[in-house]
């Protein structure tokens, strides 16, 4: 099973900010979504754009903080294994641990694709007019390699900042979160997001 070009940008967008590629046996993968309540609607755009790899519903899960104590409700959604999935595995998770391939501009190329990472794992602050893209726990070699990915494929100039126990992220200062937004909003169609691109109610 081949995935189609936005497809494949949801993919890599998503694996990029909060998706999870797990391996099944030798060569097959599955990937597996996870959001909370107020993003059921993301969530379920998501499986609806990917519904060959996805049989079934999503299901509603909570689980408890262990140390607040607090219960977190969220929804889940996990595909069906695949040897498609097996190869972007391979690719994200080289040593069973996620990293950003050298070559990530070949993957990161398609608008969609950095929209579904901004949905995923983007923020706005209204009070700077600026955003961060968060990369999680990555090598600093690894957001470099992202970001000139981001200045050869849109023409934005982030710059890499350690966000220390968040690990490191993508800047955008106003200017460049101006850019962002224009590359992004097209294909952020969800209003559920519209404050991540500044618009108020």
């Amino acid at each position: 099973m081949h995935l189609t070009r936005n497809q494949e940008a949801i993919l890599v967008g998503s694996v990029l900010g909060d998706a999870f590629l797990q391996k099944t046996g030798a060569r097959n993968a599955r990937l597996r979504f996870e959001h909370g309540v107020k993003q059921k609607e993301y969530l379920f755009w998501k499986v609806k754009a990917l519904t060959r790899l996805f049989q079934g519903r999503p299901t509603h899960l909570s689980r408890v903080h262990p140390k607040t104590k607090a219960t977190y409700e969220y929804w889940r959604a996990q595909s069906n294994a695949t040897p498609e999935l097996g190869k972007w595995r391979a690719i994200f998770y080289p040593q069973g641990k996620k990293r950003v391939p050298a070559d990530i501009a070949k993957f990161l190329k398609e608008p969609l694709a950095l929209a579904v990472w901004y949905m995923d794992d983007g923020y706005y602050y209204p009070k700077d007019k600026n955003s961060f893209l968060y990369l999680g726990r990555v090598s600093r070699e690894e957001a470099e390699y992202t970001c000139k990915a981001l200045v050869q494929n849109f023409g934005l100039a982030p710059r890499v900042y350690d966000k220390k126990q968040k690990g490191f992220a993508l800047y955008f200062g106003v200017a460049e979160t101006k850019k962002l937004h224009k590359v992004v909003r097209r294909r952020m169609l969800l209003p559920l997001f519209a404050y991540k691109l500044g618009d108020t109610h």
